[in-house]
């Protein structure tokens, strides 16, 4: 075993003696010994119900043989984080995740690792960390939250972030927001629709990494706490079969998983995560396969933003698996690779039937027939730019206006709530990008003012920053090269003309290419919003979002 390194042999007599400080029994320091990554906090509703995960999966785990040890992991919730300077300290914890879990796990000699994640960066940041360390690893997260119910109608927290553009404009009175804010959130669990947390959980089943319901049973749920007790005891099944995370995480498996994103329609946020992820596997994913595997995989569901069904209806109707077996039906997936199940998909999603089609549409009778998420390119994002299509509205798939040009996110939420934003505008937020944010916040302040003023349907946003998953509409991030590196967003002035074409893959502004390097000429680089702390180091090293927004070193960068 792995784990004899720290308990066997008369050199680790001193190492028995702390394992005797901790209360553990000799009979206890035989079995295989299994750390349990909890993300549990006091902060992150997402997360509130994790001791109990974490107790179900200790319980798995010693009713299987093995020896739990836990040790916990960070996260921060974004909605709490939304909209001030905490957001740039979002998707940089993805890296502390990665980077804390991969020195515990290698500090103490684990045998394997249950991950217990659930909100937005966590996920990502431990399948990072479980790709890297490469011990068998399994993950179980906490759970998507309930809907709630306002007026008879089922609401999510992207209702409540519209409800305070409805008041600004007009529309909602005080009264009626505050019942908002009472019943939109009503249980622990990762916010209910298929924002970021929950698309990457069910992104964990699509890539092999979790059991069956890992992505939709509900927090609240009593089955919750078995899926957590079956995966502590999985654990000892892989580490006897020494399956490990690169065994599982393949090339063939992040294609499966990015074929279950576009039928999912799931957040931007996959486009930053899996190419993470896939490096860390030593698997390279380049962002223009996405657009080939949009253009063959239909878009079966439509859940909150893009529509009215909410992860509790995706889990009644069969959940991810179910999905999957639909896009089985047109040989959209490799069924033969292998998962924490320890068998294939294949076998996996067998008789798993959709047992909804309001929810999960047919493949014969999608949404559409391409994909939830577009990757654009053109003169304004030569690298790429990405868009949750599935949920951008059909009159603004082809968009043609002028632009309204801001340079952090606050003044472009000032402009859109005091009425400054009108039909056709197409605003652009750029400097919140990876590097110049630094941080690359999420915009789902200014896209939601813009929903709740009524302009949804006639207003784009484009920024290098990037979108919660809760953000509807045409709303174009991650575009690259970002401004704070002198891309092409950094040269667009106000009333430039700028043209979206969603499906033909093009973002463009219709300024001469003479005219764009006579302004690159002038152009000259910001000085670092920050310069001290965890965001100087990471404005340091972090590249570009089209590659994921990951960290390199001076030296091995291109």
């Amino acid at each position: 075993m792995r784990s004899d390194s720290v308990k066997t042999g008369t050199a680790q007599a001193p190492h028995r003696s702390l394992f005797n400080a901790l209360g553990f029994t000799e009979e206890e320091r035989r079995r295989p010994m299994i750390g349990i990554v909890s993300s549990f906090n006091e902060i992150v509703p997402g997360h509130m119900n994790l001791d109990k995960i974490t107790e179900a999966v200790k319980m798995g785990v010693a009713m299987a043989g093995g020896m739990p040890v836990v040790f916990p992991a960070i996260a921060v919730c974004d909605g709490i984080a939304m909209g001030h300077v905490g957001m740039k300290y979002s998707l940089v914890t993805r890296d502390l995740i990665a980077d804390s879990t991969e020195c515990m796990a290698m500090a103490h000699g684990f045998d394997g690792l249950v991950c217990i994640p659930n909100c937005d960066k966590n996920v990502p940041g431990l399948l990072m960390a479980a790709a890297r360390v490469n011990i068998p690893t399994i993950f179980v997260s906490g759970g998507p939250m309930l809907a709630g119910h306002v007026h008879g109608q089922k609401r999510s927290l992207s209702s409540m972030f519209e409800a305070v553009g409805s008041v600004a404009a007009g529309t909602m009175t005080m009264d009626e927001l505050a019942e908002f804010e009472e019943k939109v959130c009503p249980t622990c669990g990762s916010c209910s629709g298929m924002y970021t947390a929950n698309s990457m959980n069910c992104l964990t089943e699509a890539i092999g990494m979790g059991l069956r319901g890992n992505g939709t049973i509900p927090a609240v749920y009593s089955e919750r706490i078995r899926l957590a007790k079956h995966a502590g005891m999985k654990i000892m099944e892989l580490v006897e079969k020494n399956i490990r995370p690169r065994d599982i995480m393949t090339p063939e498996a992040f294609q499966n998983a990015l074929t279950v994103d576009m039928a999912l329609g799931c957040s931007t946020n996959t486009m930053l995560h899996l190419p993470a992820i896939a490096r860390e596997a030593g698997v390279e994913l380049n962002l223009e396969i996405a657009n080939e595997i949009s253009a063959k995989t239909p878009n079966l569901c439509h859940l909150a933003p893009a529509g009215p069904t909410y992860m509790e209806d995706l889990n009644e109707a069969g959940g991810v698996y179910a999905v999957m077996n639909e896009l089985s039906k047109k040989g959209l997936l490799n069924l033969d690779c292998l998962t924490a199940n320890g068998t294939t998909v294949g076998e996996n999603i067998k008789n798993c039937v959709n047992k909804n089609p309001e929810v999960i549409r047919p493949v014969e009778n999608p949404y559409s027939q391409t994909g939830g998420i577009a990757v654009l390119k053109g003169n304004l994002a030569p690298d790429s730019g990405v868009v949750k299509r599935s949920a951008v509205a059909p009159e603004m798939l082809v968009h043609e206006g002028p632009a309204r040009v801001f340079d952090c996110e606050e003044d472009a939420i000032d402009a859109i709530k005091s009425g400054k934003i009108v039909a056709g505008d197409v605003v652009v937020i750029r400097y919140e990008g990876p590097k110049g944010g630094p941080g690359m916040r999420e915009m789902l302040n200014p896209t939601s003012a813009i929903a709740g003023m009524g302009l949804g349907s006639s207003v784009a946003l484009i920024t290098d920053g990037r979108f919660s998953g809760a953000s509807r509409g045409a709303s174009i991030g991650h575009v690259s090269p970002e401004a704070a590196v002198g891309g092409p967003i950094a040269l667009v002035e106000e009333g430039d003309i700028i043209r979206i074409n969603i499906p033909e893959n093009k973002l463009d502004v219709l300024v001469s290419d003479e005219e764009l390097a006579a302004r690159r000429a002038k152009w000259q680089p910001r000085e670092p919003k920050i310069t001290t702390g965890y965001l100087a180091r990471y404005h340091e090293l972090v590249t570009s979002g089209n590659r994921g927004a990951v960290l390199e070193a001076p030296s091995q960068k291109n």
